[in-house]
């Protein structure tokens, strides 16, 4: 009896488990694109050209000759402002590309499409629900950013609308771990009909997530609208390493003492204590270009990877070049910018939240096509999108410079 009834158990819990249809490469792997969302004058705040333009210009000069720029702009009219201002920048448009929708505002790695594999390697858009930070802000014509754009690129789309996701909410190392915080998640103006169970269910299963570090994290009001999300304190370098605050200014933050804990004594899918790497804060509160206080230090953690370059938040502080240099000495084969994101962290934003990445299609090209074009392997990755060497019995992906894919398996013969 007792046999039958743990074996009852057994099927009860294979049945319930989770299973991983899409999963979402790390950020730190080969990029078709990076998407930007243009600020504009339409909506709200009414100050976005003057102020935030600037930004937004460094950031298409530092990305469209590693890899594609694409551009959402408000209109017709918005586009022709903007493609004129990039031409006065001297900033080559061969590589930037503009999609014309209306929309709320800029953060775009809030409102915009999460790119994913599904079980057959193709590229996919997931459409988590985006409710403008839990209504701190006007959010409708964001929130259909996703299935719009997944029409222009003829990419399928997923509707997971029934959850509230904010890209920059989860922290991913591409292996299966992910940090975030409860605050920005699993709040009653997020998603207050889903358990955290539930919530882990749905990163499981369309962003093949398995080994969950929860945050408690703090409401921040209007003060931070994004109610502590993870991408503005700490980041997955690799699937051993974490780059963060250290404790006294993870306090400053606004983190607890727990969460503080929670985060230096983390361990990785295996049980291993990751290593730890901290970035300053700013010497002093930032100032605006238009000489007004924010009244807070800038975090630097709020970067971005792209192909060959990391776009690093810099606030015109003496710990500026600090903060450039850590982040360079872990990334010695890409080349860090630094972008101003003074007034930008007026909105309690920064680089990363205002960027988002488009994996590169995994599709194999012809053997002909292969063989007879020169060209030179960039990477080699599995099925996951994660980099390997050549190893044997699993499918690879060998990524070449002109952009083409070659599917292989390695066979140990």
């Amino acid at each position: 009896m007792k046999k039958l009834l743990f074996i009852l158990m057994f099927l009860t819990v294979l049945l319930n488990a989770q299973t991983i249809q899409y999963t979402m490469p790390g950020e730190d792997l080969q990029h078709k694109s990076t998407w930007l969302q243009w600020p504009h004058n339409n909506t709200f705040p009414p100050y976005h050209i003057v102020d935030n333009e600037p930004a937004f210009i460094e950031m298409t000069r530092s990305l469209e000759s590693t890899e594609k720029v694409y551009i959402i702009v408000y209109d017709l009219l918005e586009r022709s402002r903007v493609e004129q201002v990039l031409v006065d920048e001297n900033i080559p448009l061969k590589n930037v590309s503009f999609y014309i929708h209306e929309n709320d505002d800029y953060w775009v790695r809030d409102n915009g499409p999460i790119f994913v594999y599904d079980a057959n390697h193709d590229l996919t858009i997931l459409d988590f629900g985006f409710n403008g930070w839990g209504g701190d802000a006007p959010y409708s014509l964001c929130d259909d950013i996703p299935t719009l754009l997944a029409a222009d690129l003829n990419l399928p789309v997923v509707d997971l609308s029934d959850m509230v996701l904010e890209g920059g909410a989860i922290e991913i190392d591409g292996h299966g771990s992910v940090m975030m915080t409860r605050s920005s998640i699993t709040g009653a103006d997020r998603n207050p009909n889903l358990s955290e169970s539930q919530i882990e269910d749905y990163l499981t299963t369309y962003l093949g997530l398995t080994h969950f570090i929860w945050l408690d994290g703090q409401f921040g009001g209007m003060q931070d609208v994004t109610d502590m999300h993870i991408d503005g304190f700490a980041k997955f370098i690799d699937s051993t390493t974490i780059i963060t605050l250290d404790s006294s200014d993870l306090s400053y933050w606004g983190l607890s003492s727990q969460d503080i804990q929670t985060l230096k004594n983390a361990t990785d899918k295996f049980g291993n204590p990751y290593s730890i790497i901290t970035l300053p804060l700013t010497v002093n509160d930032v100032v605006t270009t238009w000489g007004s206080s924010l009244n807070f230090k800038g975090s630097y953690a709020n970067y971005y990877i792209a192909n060959s370059v990391v776009l690093v938040p810099i606030y015109n502080d003496p710990n500026d070049s600090i903060a450039l240099n850590i982040i360079q000495s872990q990334y010695p084969n890409r080349i860090v910018y630094g972008i101003d994101s003074r007034n930008l962290f007026d909105w309690g934003g920064m680089v990363h939240c205002v960027t988002q990445q488009q994996p590169i299609d995994l599709n194999p090209t012809s053997i002909d096509e292969i063989n007879n074009v020169p060209k030179k392997i960039l990477n080699i990755v599995d099925v996951l999108g994660r980099k390997v060497k050549k190893e044997l019995n699993q499918i690879l992906f060998y990524i070449f410079d002109d952009g083409s894919v070659e599917k292989k398996i390695q066979i140990n013969e």
